[in-house]
């Protein structure tokens, strides 16, 4: 089939491998403009020899113009990362078809995998679906689920549903090309959202659970990553597990057979395993708090 691929981070790259794969002609591949590198898809798309557009509004009427004038069945979009107007939209017969990294409806939204594991969910998967002019809000193609790993991170997690994801857009294209696949409503009364993140997502509350904080720490990697203070400078909390309860209220630090653990809310308590002090690389939490003379009750904030 002939098609046009829309898509920017690495997350995109595996479906466009696979693609090709299956047998189907790239066309074009569209992909933001240079800020200041190249995107993952740009790379790839000139290692597989593909045409390659970089508009900066997609919604332009000279970027449509383009984009028409290579007929497609059909157009596959993968964190592209801007919105697809209806005059695109409406280009190919076989339509837009784009791979999600939840469960639609739950988490519809730019950060559907790091919100998924903030929130603790046990599960969670990547969807196929025909995009129309909403928020994810599109009519569903195909779905498979995983579980989340009780340590897994963010760009872990991304990682395997790059590839989950990419298998499930070639079988979506081979069902709707033989007429097999047919779409089917999303219930929009189970549907949550996960919202670009903010630097502030990642500002640590020690009132809250130790597995709250567990879950944020490994939810919010590489961006904004979870972070707190410490004598007045920020630091980031790369790595961590949940340990017994430790006297102290939340926040306060104590040291123990050589681990650094951390009071939180609900009488529970966090073990940093890796840190990384603002301007330093990072490091082991237990060489952190080595170098920095720890003194009797002191605290995050």
């Amino acid at each position: 089939m002939d098609l046009i691929f829309l898509g920017t981070p690495a997350f995109a790259v595996p479906t466009l491998e696979q693609i090709v794969s299956a047998g189907h002609r790239v066309l074009l591949v569209v992909t933001q403009p240079d800020r200041p590198a190249a995107s993952a898809v740009k790379r790839a798309a000139l290692r597989l020899g593909m045409g390659i557009f970089q508009p900066e509004r997609i919604r332009r009427p000279e970027a449509v113009e383009r984009l028409a004038a290579v007929r497609v069945r059909a157009m596959v979009l993968v964190g592209y990362g801007q919105i697809i107007p209806q005059s695109v939209i409406d280009l190919a017969p076989l339509g837009i078809l784009n791979v999600h990294a939840s469960l639609l409806p739950k988490y519809r939204g730019a950060a559907p995998v790091q919100w998924a594991i903030v929130n603790g969910e046990a599960t969670t998967g990547v969807t196929t679906m025909r995009i129309d002019a909403g928020l994810d809000t599109g009519d569903i193609l195909l779905q498979t689920e995983t579980p989340i790993a009780p340590d897994e991170t963010a760009p872990q997690l991304s990682e395997r549903l790059a590839v989950m994801g990419a298998r499930l857009l070639v079988e979506s294209l081979a069902g709707l090309e033989n007429g097999s696949l047919v779409p089917k409503k999303q219930d929009d009364s189970k549907a949550s959202l996960a919202p670009i993140l903010k630097k502030e997502d990642g500002r640590i509350d020690w009132n809250l659970p130790a597995t709250a904080i567990h879950n944020r720490i490994r939810g919010l990697q590489p961006w904004p990553g979870a972070f707190t203070r410490f004598r007045g400078a920020t630091l980031i909390l790369w790595r961590s597990r949940l340990a017994p309860p430790q006297p102290g209220a939340p926040g306060q630090l104590r040291r123990a057979g050589g681990s650094l653990f951390v009071s939180s809310g609900s009488r529970t308590a966090l073990e940093l395993l890796e840190v990384q002090l603002e301007g330093r690389k990072k490091m082991p939490a237990a060489d952190f708090a080595n170098g920095q003379r720890l003194a009797e009750n002191e605290v995050f904030v």
